[in-house]
């Protein structure tokens, strides 16, 4: 657990994770208190944090995105999302809100917390829910970041499948679509929940920076109808696959019937010579056999040129 003192941007560590200096409101700026789960009990004890948000956070590893408005703090969560080696993970990150603190408790690390500190020195934030306002929007914006990822993958897996389909091939298309749909399922609560901080009257939140909230819902609805495209263009991949798939077994199919095809009329004459009758002259001439074998591949090389003059090989 860090506590920090955040005053205009600026962040000054507090020795010994003194919890009492927090209770007490500073004269400018907010307490931020970054805790694991493993911190959660002392904090509620010393905040005063609702049974059911803590009942939540340490019962459920996969939390819906939600946010539940107590008397004197909020308690807020959304999901990051994380593109690692060819994966994609969500991250439950779980917010508390007071009038002069902010605790943030995550079961792993969060790569938005880290990118969010130089924006607050940027903006001299000075208080706590323009740091969670700041911070929601960095993890609304990462999902663009993953959907450009998955827009990449999909757009390789439809070169790789008109280039040279695989059976593998399918496989990636379920599973890449699996991934998008349980994405999208995550975005519509964390999207409601982002109306809520825009229009619902929060009296912890400043009615200024509530309006900004808009913005961040606008993106997030740019988010999901992006997810939308990548399901519906995943459709269209697993189509191609299938056309092509179809495509290859047809000129299977068109090479064994040029083949047959070819070998019927060799068939004729092998078979018209291997009747036995007494009187067939060819059967007795010295070049019967070498006619014979040159009728059959001028046969079979004057049918193959025809094939390739039509185009069917």
């Amino acid at each position: 657990m860090k506590i920090r003192h955040v005053k205009y941007g600026v962040f000054t560590l507090i020795e010994n994770e003194n919890l009492a200096v927090t209770l007490t409101p500073p004269e400018e700026g907010f307490y931020w208190i970054d805790a694991d789960l493993d911190d959660i009990t002392l904090l509620q004890h010393t905040f005063g944090l609702h049974d059911l948000a803590v009942e939540d956070m340490l019962g459920e590893e996969e939390q819906r995105p939600k946010i539940e408005i107590y008397e004197n703090h909020y308690f807020t969560v959304v999901n990051s999302i994380r593109f690692d080696n060819e994966e994609i993970f969500m991250r439950a990150l779980n917010i508390f809100l007071g009038r002069h603190f902010i605790i943030t408790v995550t079961r792993q690390k969060i790569h938005e917390l880290r990118t969010v500190k130089p924006i607050m020195w940027e903006e001299e934030v000075n208080t706590p829910d323009r740091f969670m306002y700041l911070l929601i929007d960095r993890v609304i914006d990462n999902f663009f970041a993953v959907g450009d990822r998955i827009e990449d993958q999909i757009e390789q897996l439809e070169e790789d499948i008109l280039m040279n389909t695989k059976r593998t091939h399918l496989n990636d298309i379920i599973g890449l679509r699996a991934e998008i749909l349980w994405l999208k399922k995550v975005l519509v609560p964390q999207r409601e929940v982002i109306n809520i901080l825009n229009k619902r009257d929060l009296r912890l939140i400043d009615d200024e920076l509530q309006k900004y909230f808009s913005d961040i819902y606008e993106n997030a609805i740019k988010v999901s109808e992006a997810f939308d495209t990548y399901r519906d263009l995943m459709g269209n991949l697993r189509e191609a696959y299938q056309s092509s798939i179809s495509n290859r077994a047809n000129e299977i199919m068109k090479v064994f019937t040029v083949i047959t095809t070819i070998f019927m009329p060799l068939t004729v004459v092998t078979g018209i010579y291997g009747m036995n009758f007494d009187h067939m002259p060819e059967l007795h001439w010295t070049f019967g056999y070498p006619m014979v074998i040159i009728l059959m591949i001028t046969l079979g090389v004057t049918m193959y040129l025809l094939f390739r003059k039509k185009g069917w090989l």
